[in-house]
């Protein structure tokens, strides 16, 4: 549907970040109130809003591009389109009548066929790995994790395991280190029975290590930046985005952060200094970036991981910090995230998948 490209200068980036999700084309037309174009917003003007500290509910008439590219109706030739998809590597064209009004958005694959708009994104991932942090025991899922591995709890017709691995895949990433230590054999024998055609190996810590020592092994090991995820993430994002974000940022450690927002619901006694009451505020909401644990990191990172000790990735970013290793935060929606280690989540994370929890 073309409404799903249309934004209006007054609506929120809130409102924004919901509408790219529906289009799935990461792009905005920015559109005045007889549809004509003033402007574009794409998911990077707004990921630069979020990490400049604008809130999920300011207005989006500061942030979009107020020079946009388009084409008019009747100057438009296919030949013209590929022209400029290839040689601009737009994310979406709006089509013209001669008043300016959108009559209509193209993208990739309407220009081109899906094996074009594959090979367009896969340079880059015959060398990168996903290492999946695994081992843990799940204390938050219980009693369901007394008996299975919290990899292997089941969304749907698959474990929470395999659902990850082919969000990956299905980007044209196959290369899977999994770290495990809890109910590590249940795991593999999984992986053993389920003869998966994905390059996958096993980090198996004697001792849980945290969610970022058993890390250390890969020094000297892996060339490239590569991913980390928790085994109870669930993300829907374009891979090569984060990616290429992480690599033209020049960052050693590369957060994936969802923007939250969270309302108080009641009434909340703001103080002076001498403890006396100034107002009362009803309900306030407070807008956040929340660490989605996936992250993306370079091979360097991994010499200030003690050997063969505990130790988390809070941990990490800390050291990382005192040692000035550039770190970046990737913002995305929250509604393209779920933590499936949590049961309250459990419900969020079938509609991600686009199941539902009958």
């Amino acid at each position: 549907m073309i409404d799903n490209f249309f934004i209006t200068k007054n609506k929120t980036i809130k409102e924004a970040m919901r509408i790219i999700n529906l289009n799935q084309h990461k792009c905005l037309v920015v559109v005045d109130k007889y549809n004509k174009l003033i402007g574009t917003l794409s998911d990077g003007n707004i990921r630069r809003a979020l990490l400049k500290n604008y809130n999920l509910d300011d207005k989006i008439n500061n942030i979009y591009n107020k020079n946009p590219k388009f084409i008019f109706k009747k100057k438009l030739t296919k030949e013209k389109l590929k022209n400029l998809f290839l040689k601009k590597n737009f994310d979406i064209i709006p089509i013209l009548q001669d008043n300016r009004k959108v009559i209509d958005v193209t993208y990739w694959s309407k220009v081109f066929n899906f094996e074009q708009k594959i090979n367009k994104e896969k340079n880059f991932k015959q060398n990168v790995s996903v290492v999946i942090m695994a081992g843990g025991e799940g204390t938050r899922m219980k009693p369901f994790t007394n008996v299975l591995p919290k990899p292997l709890i089941p969304i749907n017709d698959k474990p929470v395991i395999k659902h990850i691995m082919d969000k990956f895949k299905i980007q044209g990433i196959s290369n899977f280190i999994f770290t495990i230590n809890h109910k590590a054999e249940i795991i593999k024998a999984y992986f053993k029975e389920l003869k998966s055609e994905n390059k996958i190996r096993f980090i198996n810590e004697k001792t849980p290590l945290g969610t970022a020592g058993s890390l250390k092994v890969l020094q000297n090991k892996i060339n490239n930046s590569f991913f980390v995820i928790n085994c109870d993430t669930i993300v829907n994002i374009n891979y090569k985005d984060l990616y290429d974000f992480h690599l033209k940022s020049k960052n050693m450690i590369t957060i994936i952060a969802s923007a939250k927002e969270h309302r108080i619901p009641y009434g909340v006694c703001n103080l002076s200094a001498t403890g006396q009451l100034k107002n009362i505020e009803e309900k306030p909401k407070f807008n956040f970036l929340a660490s989605a644990g996936i992250y993306v990191v370079h091979p360097t990172v991994l010499k200030i991981i003690p050997k063969n000790k505990k130790f988390d990735f809070p941990e990490l970013i800390i050291a990382a910090k005192k040692k000035k290793i550039k770190i970046g935060v990737f913002p995305i929606d929250d509604n393209s995230w779920s933590d499936i280690g949590q049961w309250s989540e459990y419900k969020k994370t079938l509609n991600l998948l686009g199941y539902n929890d009958e």
